[in-house]
C-alpha cells in the first residue's frame, strides 16, 4: 500500500477552501503590533500573544541588534557543545531570581522545553497526571517519556484525586496543569492541586507560557498569584509571549534542573537559542521586573473589553485574563464570521474541534498592554455587527 494513500484533504477542508473562508496562514507584512498590516490591509490585531506589547520595545528591539553584531546570527551547535553563550547563562540566572526558583534551564522553544523537561524527569514506571485541556506540547512530552499518563476532567480536582489515587504507592507522580489555559483564558485551581500533591505524593509541575507576564506581581506567573512559588515543583514558560522572542525554560531546584541538562535529548540535541532571541528575552525580562504597570494595564484593558463584550450582548467565556473566548458554536458559522470580522480588519482566531468540544467552537480574543480602549471600542462595534449578520 501507498504510504501517502490515506494522506488527502478532508472534506471539510475542501469546503472552506472553496467558500474562502480558510482562517489559517494570513500573511503579515509589519511588525507584532496592536495594529498591522497584513495581506495589504490595516487590522486590529487581536489574536496575537503578544501579552505586553514588547515586540516592539525599542529596549527589546536594541538588544537584539546589538546581539547580532556581538554575536552574529547562531550559535551552530548546540548548548552541550559550542553553543553556550554567557548570555544563555546570564538570562537563566534572571529568570531563576525573577522566579523565586534555584536554577533555569533553556530551550529553544517553548514546545521543546516541555517535551525536554518531561521526558527527562519522567521514568519508566512512573506516572504523569494531566488536566485535559493542557498544551499538546504537555502531551508529547508524556508521549516522549517511558511513563503512563493520566487524565483528568478539566480543573475537576475530584477526577484529579480519583487519578492519583491510580498512582501504585511505589511509583512516582507528576501533577502537570497549564496556569492560564490558552484557550479558555482560565486559570488552574493551583490552591487545590498543590494540597492534592501533598496529600498524595505527588510533585507538581506548572506550564506558564499564558501566565508569565499575565499573572501574579510583576507577572512572576500562576504560582506567585496564589503566593505558591515554593510548592510548585517545576514552573515552565515560554519566551514567545510575554517576553517578545523565541524559546522557552524550565526552572526549578538546582538538582532537578542540572539533571535535565543532561538527560533531556531535546536540550542535548538541538542547537541553542540564536543570539537575538536570547538577548531580546533578557531585555524584555528586564522591562517587566522594573515595571510593573503592564501587567496592571493588561489587566484594566482585558476587564474594559469584557464589559464592552456585555453591553453588546456577546456571549463570552468568563475569565479573568487577556485571552477573551466568543462562543460561536457552529463550526462553518465561526469560520465564516472569522473571515467576515477579517474583511471588516480585525484579526481573531479560530478555536475549533479538537481544541474545543464539538458545538462550542469560539473566536479567541487576546489582549496586549499597548491596545487603547479606542481600538478595543473600534473591535467591539465591528464584532458586534458581524455577530448580527450571522
Amino acid at each position: 500500500m501507498d504510504l501517502f494513500a490515506r494522506i488527502a484533504e478532508s472534506e471539510i477542508l475542501q469546503q472552506v477552501n472553496a467558500e474562502g473562508i480558510n482562517p489559517y496562514f494570513h500573511e503579515l507584512q509589519s511588525r507584532q503590533d496592536t495594529e498591522v498590516i497584513m495581506e495589504g490591509k490595516r487590522r486590529i490585531m487581536l489574536g496575537s500573544n503578544n501579552y505586553l506589547g514588547l515586540t516592539v520595545h525599542p529596549q527589546v528591539v536594541e538588544a537584539a541588534k546589538n546581539a547580532l553584531d556581538q554575536y552574529g546570527t547562531g550559535c551552530s551547535g548546540s548548548r552541550f557543545l559550542n553553543g553556550t553563550l554567557d548570555m544563555h547563562i546570564q538570562l537563566e540566572k534572571e529568570l531563576s531570581a525573577f522566579l523565586g526558583k534555584e536554577e533555569a534551564c533553556t530551550f529553544s522553544t517553548g514546545f521543546q522545553s516541555n517535551l525536554g523537561a518531561i521526558s527527562a524527569v519522567v521514568g519508566r514506571h512512573d506516572y504523569m497526571i494531566c488536566d485535559i485541556e493542557n498544551h499538546a506540547s504537555i502531551y508529547d512530552g508524556c508521549r516522549l517519556s517511558y511513563g503512563k499518563m493520566l487524565r483528568f476532567k478539566h480543573s475537576d480536582m475530584d477526577d484529579l484525586e480519583r487519578k492519583l489515587q491510580q498512582v501504585p504507592e511505589e511509583c512516582g507522580a507528576l501533577i502537570i496543569t497549564d496556569g492560564v489555559f490558552s484557550m479558555s483564558g482560565d486559570i488552574c485551581k493551583l490552591p487545590d492541586i498543590v494540597e492534592l500533591g501533598k496529600r498524595y505524593g505527588a510533585r507538581i509541575m506548572v506550564d506558564d507560557a499564558h501566565g508569565l507576564g499575565v499573572l501574579g506581581r510583576n507577572g512572576r506567573g500562576t504560582a506567585d498569584h496564589f503566593g505558591l512559588t515554593d510548592q510548585v515543583d517545576l514552573i515552565m514558560s515560554t519566551f514567545s509571549k510575554s517576553l517578545a522572542a523565541l524559546g522557552g525554560f524550565i526552572s526549578g531546584d538546582a538538582r532537578i534542573i542540572n539533571y535535565i541538562r543532561y538527560n533531556s535529548r531535546p536540550f542535548i540535541f538541538s542547537a541553542s537559542m540564536p543570539p537575538s532571541n536570547t538577548a531580546a528575552a533578557l531585555a524584555a525580562l528586564r522591562v517587566i521586573e522594573q515595571d510593573g504597570s503592564y501587567t496592571d494595564r493588561l489587566m484594566e484593558l482585558a476587564q474594559y473589553m469584557r464589559a464592552r463584550l456585555k453591553e453588546k450582548n456577546i456571549a463570552i467565556r468568563e475569565s479573568s485574563t487577556p485571552i477573551i473566548p466568543i462562543y460561536t458554536y457552529d463550526e462553518l458559522r465561526t469560520l465564516r464570521v472569522n473571515r467576515r470580522l477579517y474583511e471588516e480588519g480585525v484579526y481573531v482566531n479560530c478555536v475549533l474541534p479538537p481544541a474545543t468540544a464539538p458545538g462550542e467552537c469560539l473566536l479567541r480574543c487576546s489582549l496586549m498592554a499597548t491596545h487603547t480602549h479606542e481600538l478595543i471600542d473600534e473591535a467591539v462595534e465591528v464584532i458586534a455587527r458581524v455577530l448580527e449578520e450571522f
